[in-house]
C-alpha cells in the first residue's frame, strides 16, 4: 500500500503512520489488493485527504466502510465515481439537501466538490473486498480514523461534525464539543432515514453555523 499525502496533513498523520499497528494494516491491505479484488483503487485509498486540505478543514461527515460493487468507491464516503448510478443512501442525501436547500437533485453523486470546500469525507474503514460488505474491518483501519479524528478535534476549532447513524455517533467520545459543533441523525440508508433523517437540515445548519463564524458557507 503506498501512502502518498497531501502537505497539509503530514504533521497529523506521519506519527501515525510509524506505529505498529499501522504497519500491520499495511501489509493485511497490501496482501488483500494482491490477492482479491479491493475498493476502492489503491490510488484512491486515501483521497479524502487528498481532496480536502488540511487547513481549509470546515465539516467532517463519518461514514463506515466503502462501497463494495464495481466502479462505486471512490475514497469518498457515500461518494461514487462519475457516471456511476446512486447508491440508496446518496439518493436520501441528495433528496434531504435538495428540500433543505432548495436546490436541484445532482447528477453526479461524486462528492469531490464538496472535499475541495473543506469537507472530509472519512470513512472508517478505508478499503473492503469487493462484493463483501465489512470485511477490512477490524483490521487497524478504525484505529487510525479515531486517531485523525481525534487530532482533527484538538488541533482545530469549530468544525463542524456531521454525524449520520449510531456508528458514526459513536465518534462522538473523540471530538472536544467545547470547540467544535456535532450534527446528529440517523442514518441516511433507507433502513433508517425515516426515522428523522429527513427534515434533518444538516447542510443548512452546517452553513448557518458557518456563517455566523465569519466561514465561508459550502455550495452543496
Amino acid at each position: 500500500m503506498q501512502v502518498k499525502i497531501a502537505d497539509s496533513w503530514k504533521n497529523i498523520l506521519q506519527p501515525l503512520f510509524v506505529k505498529s499497528y499501522f504497519t500491520e494494516l499495511t501489509n493485511f491491505v497490501t496482501l488483500e489488493y494482491k490477492a482479491q479484488q479491493c475498493f476502492p483503487d489503491a490510488s484512491d485509498i486515501f483521497a479524502a485527504f487528498d481532496f480536502c486540505d488540511f487547513n481549509a478543514l470546515k465539516v467532517v461527515i463519518i461514514g463506515q466502510d466503502p462501497y463494495h460493487g464495481i466502479e462505486q468507491a471512490n475514497g469518498l464516503c457515500f461518494s461514487v465515481k462519475e457516471g456511476v448510478k446512486h447508491p440508496p443512501s446518496l439518493k436520501n442525501i441528495f433528496n434531504e439537501m435538495t428540500t433543505d436547500l432548495n436546490t436541484a437533485y445532482p447528477k453526479s453523486g461524486n462528492l469531490e466538490k464538496w472535499a475541495k470546500q473543506g469537507v472530509l469525507l472519512l470513512n472508517a474503514t478505508l478499503t473492503v473486498r469487493a462484493h463483501e460488505a465489512g470485511s477490512h474491518q477490524k483490521q487497524g483501519w478504525e484505529t487510525f480514523t479515531d486517531e485523525v479524528i481525534a487530532q482533527i478535534s484538538q488541533e482545530k476549532e469549530n468544525v463542524v461534525f456531521l454525524l449520520w447513524g449510531k456508528f458514526a455517533a459513536s465518534k462522538m467520545q473523540l471530538i472536544n464539543t467545547d470547540k467544535h459543533i456535532v450534527f446528529t441523525a440517523p442514518h441516511p440508508s433507507p433502513l433508517g432515514a425515516w426515522r428523522g433523517w429527513f427534515g434533518s437540515k444538516h447542510f443548512s445548519k452546517t452553513n448557518t453555523y458557518l456563517k455566523s463564524i465569519g466561514m465561508k458557507e459550502i455550495a452543496w
